[in-house]
């Protein structure tokens, strides 16, 4: 390996049989691969296959460069951890959580135990660092955080040390055992070994395996169901005080039945893992219904002061005098469980992370259908962007609003500013405009606007958010803000899908808003 720079996964795929491992063979698309990125990706795989072991993968020259580590990484600047260096993996690798066979190559269960960016320091050429045998990478995880050092040992080319500086972020005693769940779904190994054929896997979504349908679900759907009008749950790990569970939160309109709390929380339960992705790292913004959908509703930023000491959090730095300070991080499906409980029915994260909340993830286009506007006028306003998508390469997908809209995210690599991003999509949805100039007006006011869509490229701000995937909406029937594919998109509305079916087209077709999830694309610029 010595004398190959990283990006050849000819290797990668001679150990493996695709027909028996969920693995992913890796793909060649180039809208998908990406190449000398400015913020590339890494991952870590706890991985217990003949023994435990910490998979290290560094996004480089379009695959995953990997590092078997037995005791995995640590924080710990006193301790210096060995590594085998091992083949290349494809970028699909970034989110595969699930269980390899035994006989296979890596026959064993993997979670997804930390993931992030990293950023070389002291080359512009990190591939052929690797090729000289020592890698200094600054690390932007959920659980690894601080300046890691790879270094080869002696002639062997495989065998190598990670060890991590004395920095701002070394924590002396860290121990990777003592955080044992995946960032993605909140599985444990053992979780992913009982249920080895419902989690995310292969760079598609299937169900996530121990809250849907399975035994472990049903173990807690039960301890919830069990409860009278409040009492502890545990749930993922977390026991929680429940309260007030029989209140109606939807009431029974016609044939529909109403939707208690319980409902709700056993919803989120279930849906949790897969709405984590687009909730972890960022600063959480609750829209509180406590009393049901028929009462005020308001929202909430501030976390409170009598939240557990156990829910993740982020201080603002650049709070003002009234402004939240302190916001809740949904990091661990608990947390959201928690926020359910507190009386959140709608889910609203940032479009930054915490690491750096001034610069965007999605760009997003949000279609706000007027009083006159028609569902096929909306429709058609949404694939005309589309068009404009694919004429750009860019990748974006719909998002249904579970109200009365349309909304496309539009994942990008960190860098351009808010300010940057608005006007990309002012300038986008302005050309689309033009070409339905009596569907489209730009009024601010609503009543200003005679009828028509709004097409809001105002969303693209810090500390504006629009309503989170697969999130419930204060609306009769509890419909749903579900992510769609392209060609769905005229056969639908806007609250297709509730709190009481969305699970079960997830079980039949997987997150759509999946694939987007490993998209790493810049914003070309517009003439």
């Amino acid at each position: 390996m010595a004398d190959r720079r990283p990006g050849d996964l000819r290797e990668y795929r001679r150990r493996r049989n695709f027909c028996r491992t969920p693995e992913p063979a890796g793909r060649a698309d180039p809208r998908h691969i990406t190449r000398n990125s400015a913020e590339p990706r890494f991952v870590v795989q706890r991985h217990r296959a003949t023994r435990l072991h910490y998979d290290l993968r560094l996004e480089i020259n379009g695959v995953l460069v990997s590092w078997a580590v037995p005791k995995g990484p640590t924080l710990d600047p006193t301790v210096r951890r060995a590594a085998i260096h091992v083949e290349d993996h494809p970028l699909e690798y970034l989110d595969f959580e699930g269980a390899i066979p035994h006989g296979e190559y890596g026959g064993g269960d993997v979670i997804v135990w930390d993931t992030g960016t990293w950023r070389p320091h002291g080359t512009d050429d990190p591939a052929q660092a690797v090729v000289d045998g020592e890698l200094h990478a600054d690390f932007f995880g959920r659980k690894l955080r601080g300046r890691f050092v790879f270094v080869r040992r002696g002639t062997d080319e495989k065998s190598w040390l990670v060890l991590h500086k004395d920095d701002e972020h070394a924590v002396r005693g860290w121990n990777p055992e003592d955080y044992p769940r995946s960032v993605l779904s909140g599985a444990t190994n053992d979780d992913v070994a009982r249920h080895p054929r419902r989690l995310w896997r292969g760079g598609r979504a299937h169900p996530v395996a121990q809250h849907n349908d399975t035994e472990a679900s049903a173990d807690e759907i039960a301890a919830l169901d069990a409860l009278d009008d409040e009492g502890t749950w545990e749930v993922f790990g977390r026991r929680l005080k429940v309260t007030h569970l029989n209140k109606v939160i939807y009431p029974g309109r016609g044939r529909t039945h109403a939707l208690t709390k319980r409902d709700l929380l056993r919803y989120a339960a279930r849906i949790a893992p897969v709405v984590m992705p687009y909730l972890a790292g960022r600063p959480f913004t609750m829209h509180r219904f406590p009393d049901g959908i028929d009462a005020p509703g308001f929202w909430h930023k501030q976390l409170p002061s009598h939240a557990p000491d156990w829910l993740p959090r982020w201080q603002n730095p650049s709070a003002k005098r009234g402004e939240a300070a302190t916001y809740l991080v949904v990091d661990e499906p608990a947390a959201l469980i928690w926020a359910v409980n507190f009386g959140a029915i709608e889910w609203h994260a940032w479009t930054s992370r915490t690491d750096r909340p001034d610069l965007p993830t999605w760009a997003l286009v949000d279609i706000d259908p007027g009083s006159r506007t028609t569902w096929r006028e909306l429709v058609e306003l949404a694939l005309l962007h589309r068009d404009a998508l694919d004429h750009l390469g860019v990748q974006g997908k719909p998002k249904l609003t579970g109200q009365r809209g349309i909304q496309i995210w539009i994942p990008i690599r960190r860098g351009p500013t808010f300010d940057d991003t608005r006007a990309w999509v002012e300038h986008l949805s302005k050309v689309v405009g033009s070409l339905m100039p009596d569907a489209v007006s730009w009024e601010w006011e609503k009543k200003r606007r005679a009828g028509r869509a709004r097409l809001d490229f105002t969303q693209n701000a810090a500390n504006k958010t629009l309503v989170a995937p697969y999130s419930p909406r204060p609306l009769p029937r509890a419909p749903v803000s579900a992510p769609v594919e392209w060609d769905e998109l005229p056969h639908l509305r806007p609250d297709r899908f509730t709190v009481r079916t969305i699970l079960d087209r997830l079980a039949e077709r997987g997150d759509p808003f999946h694939a987007l999830l490993t998209v790493n694309q810049q914003l070309p610029p517009l003439g």
